[in-house]
């Protein structure tokens, strides 16, 4: 079974909250054909389910404890062998979140072609996100909430960017440009694979 997946091609797409990562992401599985998988969505998906693997998932957050490594790395997994046949490759969003993680996928997995990199600015990440968050409620609440969470986020991936920077495969693309023109950057680094 995990023979389908050994010749995949493997993208790690990294950016900050509201940097736009989503929608490129939505934009290369259009383009390309690719299958967007993204750590969270598979677990809120399997607790969801009500499967035995949910129910325990359910138990761990609700301690507030971090889900295994082993278990988020079986999910993407399984995730990507359903995929296989119909995909032409698989962007892997909000994961590797430390270096320990990115050798773990490689392991269980396979190695990554590319990592996209999508940066803008810490400001404009907050300014997004308040945008986003004005139907919320108060916006000054949220600011510092946002900035804390902007923080957590440039601590854990430098270490991984440049991890895969010695490496060779990091393309970073300025996400601070229109949308399209964000998408023409990432559509160069995915035609060059």
């Amino acid at each position: 079974m995990a023979d389908k997946i050994k010749d995949a091609k493997i993208i790690f797409v990294v950016g900050g909250p509201g940097s736009g990562k989503g929608t490129q992401c939505e934009k290369i599985v259009e383009k390309y054909g690719y299958t967007h998988l993204s750590s969270g969505d598979l677990l809120r998906a399997e607790v969801a389910s009500g499967s035995e693997r949910g129910k325990q998932l359910q138990a761990i957050m609700q301690k507030g404890e971090l889900v295994p490594l082993d278990t988020v790395l079986d999910m993407i997994k399984d995730a990507m062998i359903a995929k296989a046949d119909v995909s032409k490759g698989f962007l892997i969003d909000g994961y590797p979140r430390e270096v320990k993680q990115g050798e773990e996928f490689e392991k269980k997995i396979g190695k990554p072609c590319l990592l996209l990199y999508v940066d803008a600015k810490g400001d404009t990440m907050v300014k997004r996100l308040l945008k986003r968050g004005e139907t919320s409620g108060r916006s000054d609440d949220n600011e510092e909430t946002i900035k804390k969470r902007l923080d957590l986020y440039y601590k854990a991936t430098e270490p991984v960017i440049a991890f895969y920077e010695s490496r060779g495969i990091v393309r970073k693309v300025d996400s601070e440009l229109a949308v399209d023109d964000v998408f023409a950057q990432v559509s160069q680094a995915i035609d060059a694979l």
